[in-house]
């Protein structure tokens, strides 16, 4: 599989399969391709669709095949943002429940529950995320522009809530208060902060789809106008 990232805040992936290659992507995400390739949506057993589908991912996956010849795959995420390439053989990763784009077949999905009540109750991401393990590229798409950090053993992130994309599972998860009454209240981010503690690399969005959301509503049309 050879592929490229292309464009600013609205990305494609563009992927390269050889004859008899795979690659599977949530569904709708198909942007293009070219007349070789073929598509089937795929539950992967029906336990793998509901587990996805509990984690509020999308039940069935696609897979796409080329036959005779190379084909080409586009794929765009959802909402305008950034879509990056993970190495999955280097270490598995958590994704927030949408995250999860397209990857190598060799690329395995699964879900996660958070640890602690806090995090369950307080993390923006309910109890449940995603996880993907195996071998090979995964793309992780998400609203906003990213900032990936490489946090050293010990080393603490205090990002607000639902901005953390996905982390290597080698980070350790946590809700923390995000300071006194006052500042909860008028400070723009709530009671609680979440708390990723190193080592290993995350990946911080900066503006959540409920932000985006949020900005437009002003600009939406109502019965009164």
């Amino acid at each position: 599989m050879k592929y490229t990232i292309t464009g600013d805040n609205l990305q494609f992936v563009n992927v390269q399969i050889d004859e008899g290659e795979m690659i599977q992507s949530v569904a709708g995400r198909m942007a293009y391709m070219t007349g070789n390739v073929t598509m089937e949506a795929k539950m992967g057993g029906v336990f793998s669709g509901l587990k996805r589908a509990v984690s509020g991912a999308s039940l069935f996956l696609v897979n796409y095949k080329s036959e005779k010849g190379t084909g080409v795959i586009g794929l765009g995420g959802g909402v305008p943002g950034k879509i990056v390439d993970l190495d999955v053989g280097k270490g598995s990763w958590v994704i927030q429940k949408t995250g999860f784009l397209a990857s190598e077949m060799s690329v395995t999905l699964d879900i996660t529950f958070q640890k602690k009540l806090g995090a369950m109750l307080f993390g923006g991401e309910g109890l449940i995320l995603q996880k993907a393990s195996g071998n090979g590229i995964m793309f992780v798409a998400a609203c906003g522009d990213f900032n990936i950090v490489d946090l050293q053993p010990g080393e603490v992130y205090k990002v607000s809530t639902a901005n953390a994309v996905a982390w290597q599972d080698t980070v350790k998860y946590d809700i923390s208060a995000s300071g006194g009454i006052k500042t909860a209240l008028f400070g723009g981010e709530g009671l609680f902060v979440t708390t990723l503690t190193g080592p290993g690399k995350i990946i911080i969005q900066s503006m959540s789809l409920s932000d985006l959301a949020n900005s437009l509503i002003p600009y939406l049309p109502s019965n009164n106008s």
